[in-house]
């Protein structure tokens, strides 16, 4: 069996670069060698792209990619077209999460794994995520939502009155807690608002919950499927789950996979889970991120389109738990990807008409 062509595309002109090396180097560390090439191009800091030997920070010591329109579009490396069979794209968060790169893929008639346009883009917007959940009756926290040029019209005291102390301002389009801050009084807000801001023409602002944090992990797509809920449990030292906890202190927090829920909520959780699955139009795999309350009350908070593949990723733990390694974890969401493409091939992009012969 000849093996199939994988380019793992990483780095990227954003906020979560580093993030997103860490997530290819695991997946390029545990891709089944017997069944897949695994090519690596690497997207800079600033949005050049390179073909590297491995998966490196070092992303422009690679050779450049060239994307060529004609005849058809191509990447090519030093003037020859790069042989790609998939694309398994781990750029997390801006220009790789949100639709942007999918539509060059699908532009490109390469087939990719994970979320397309629609989906990506769906799930990258914070704001447009609870609106459509809340739209499907499906519980969300309840928020507020800004735009930058609103901001005399951002006020501390309507926003305590509405949501009441302690609340949650993040930027609408980031990940990884990267924009986000806690504000418990007064003094907190403006430095919150300037930093959202920093990152994002909008922002939202949440109700604090006291809950517990817990992930499911979903894959497929006519008939998802989630796994059983994972659990982060956060060190005292921290006010929330933010991007030093994830991704820096190994002492901040302790995953808990499974997580030790009721058995009756976890059936409430993993349904509740593929549902917003289907009605944020996910696509092969994702993360469902929700809160607990010590009531039994479900809210879910965000869906990661692109879920990390780094050691302490939740995604992989929680299929893990199921059975499934980490190289049969890539191999199965390959195989998922080259099914939906299949799928899709059915549709009809061609329509003649009395126009085509004028």
């Amino acid at each position: 069996m000849n093996k199939k062509n994988i380019i793992i595309v990483y780095g990227g002109k954003s906020v979560e670069h580093s993030v997103s090396i860490n997530s290819a180097k695991n997946v390029y560390q545990y891709i089944d060698k017997s069944l897949f090439n695994a090519i690596c191009i690497g997207v800079s800091r600033n949005g050049a792209w390179y073909l590297t030997q491995d998966i490196t920070s070092n992303i422009t010591s690679g050779k450049p990619v060239e994307i060529v329109l004609a005849p058809t579009i191509q990447f090519h490396v030093d003037g020859n077209p790069l042989k790609v069979d998939m694309i398994f794209p781990l750029i997390h968060g801006t220009n790789g999460e949100d639709g942007s790169i999918q539509g060059l893929f699908q532009v490109m008639d390469i087939p990719f794994v994970g979320c397309g346009v629609l989906g990506s883009a769906v799930n990258m917007s914070k704001l447009t995520t609870k609106k459509i959940l809340k739209e499907s009756g499906i519980p969300v926290i309840k928020f507020l939502y800004f735009q930058k040029n609103e901001g005399d019209s951002i006020v501390f005291e309507e926003i305590e009155k509405e949501l009441g102390l302690p609340f949650i301002v993040k930027a609408a389009n980031l990940g990884s807690s990267v924009g986000i801050s806690k504000v418990n009084e007064k003094k907190d807000f403006e430095p919150a608002i300037d930093l959202a801001f920093k990152y994002d023409q909008q922002l939202l602002i949440e109700k604090f919950v006291t809950a517990r944090e817990v992930e499911c992990a979903v894959l497929g797509n006519h008939t998802p499927e989630a796994s059983n809920p994972g659990e982060i449990v956060i060190s005292d030292q921290y006010a929330f789950y933010d991007f030093k906890a994830k991704y820096v202190d190994e002492t901040a927090v302790k995953i808990e996979v499974p997580a030790q829920i009721e058995p009756e909520i976890i059936n409430r959780i993993k349904s509740l889970c593929e549902k917003a699955y289907i009605v944020l139009e996910c696509e092969d795999y994702a993360r469902v991120d929700l809160f607990l309350t010590n009531k039994g009350d479900i809210f879910i908070n965000e869906i990661n389109s692109i879920p990390g593949f780094t050691n302490a990723s939740m995604f992989p733990m929680m299929w893990k738990e199921k059975g499934i390694s980490f190289t049969q974890l890539i191999t199965k969401l390959i195989n998922i990807a080259f099914d939906r493409y299949e799928f899709k091939k059915d549709i009809n992009t061609d329509y003649f008409s009395e126009l085509d012969s004028l």
